[in-house]
């Protein structure tokens, strides 16, 4: 589970030191625990590793969203803090699928519903994101759930 790897990963920087990664590693650990606290009065996720890919990839939005901003504002030193956090979240992420890999899923999953039409695009969304969450940016299968659709 990628929980039990961030943990050990939290030790192990903790042993050497390493207050950087440690850091990045905190802010993990804070997130998770986080939406754990707001699961509790829902229904919790059948596997918490798709969970934490949902957490890992927000948090990887944002920090590419800040080093954006960073570097327009000629902040270079914040830009590579950053970064330095970036990485050692996308180390936890599970494997992006390749474009053609992932539309094959994508039409996989409109033929298993049945989706017909652009009316059915959220319930294979759904389905995408509950199955696949971190291995399909969501933006593009977006993109490619209108293309399967129309197609």
């Amino acid at each position: 589970m990628i929980r039990d790897d961030i943990k050990a990963a939290t030790i192990t920087a903790m042993k050497a030191k390493d207050s950087a990664r440690l850091g990045a590693l905190r802010l993990i650990s804070a997130a998770l625990k986080n939406k754990d606290i707001e699961l509790r009065t829902g229904t919790p996720p059948a596997d918490d590793d798709v969970l934490v890919a949902d957490v890992l990839t927000k948090m990887a939005k944002q920090r590419r969203e800040s080093i954006e901003m960073y570097v327009t504002g000629n902040r270079p030193e914040l830009a590579d803090a950053e970064r330095a956090e970036l990485g050692v979240i996308e180390g936890f992420m599970p494997q992006q699928m390749a474009a053609g890999e992932a539309m094959a899923v994508v039409r996989g999953l409109v033929e298993e519903l049945g989706a017909s039409s652009v009316k059915d695009m959220g319930k294979v969304m759904a389905a995408l994101r509950e199955r696949f969450a971190g291995q399909i940016d969501m933006s593009s299968a977006s993109a490619m759930v209108k293309t399967a659709l129309s197609g």
